[in-house]
């Protein structure tokens, strides 16, 4: 494909993120009117779709929302979504650990933190020695 040709391709990356916001916006919605929660589920929808907004907009006019959507030969930009990637586990982790403890020290079981939990320590260890082998 020519230069031009790819330039002019559609910026399905671009679109694909809001996109995705909306369709978890749009399955809340659903998995909360099924569950009897509707006012939650169009609150949810409305977060999501303002979210998803917020980002078709931004991937306009930013220059590393778009470098992080598109397949950029930039190596700065795959470094920055590595690194968030990596931040956002961290968070995420943390966060459950703590729910865990915080369900433990309640008199509870932990469940379902402490799979969560769980799956994150063995996924660390699988990648962690995929990864080694790979590099």
């Amino acid at each position: 494909m020519s230069k031009t040709a790819q330039r002019m391709a559609p910026d399905t990356a671009g679109r694909a993120v809001p996109g995705f916001f909306l369709a978890v916006g749009v399955a809340c919605l659903v998995a909360a009117a099924v569950g009897g929660h509707l006012a939650l589920g169009l609150v949810t929808l409305g977060i999501l779709a303002a979210c998803s907004l917020v980002l078709a907009l931004l991937g306009r006019r930013s220059e590393t929302y778009q470098g992080l959507t598109e397949k950029s030969p930039d190596e700065r930009f795959a470094r920055i979504g590595g690194l968030a990637w990596a931040g956002t586990g961290i968070v995420l982790t943390v966060g459950n650990l703590s729910a865990f403890l915080g369900e433990l020290a309640s008199g509870r079981s932990g469940d379902p933190y402490f799979w969560f939990v769980a799956t994150a320590a063995l996924s660390y260890l699988a990648f962690v020695a995929l990864l080694s082998r790979r590099t």
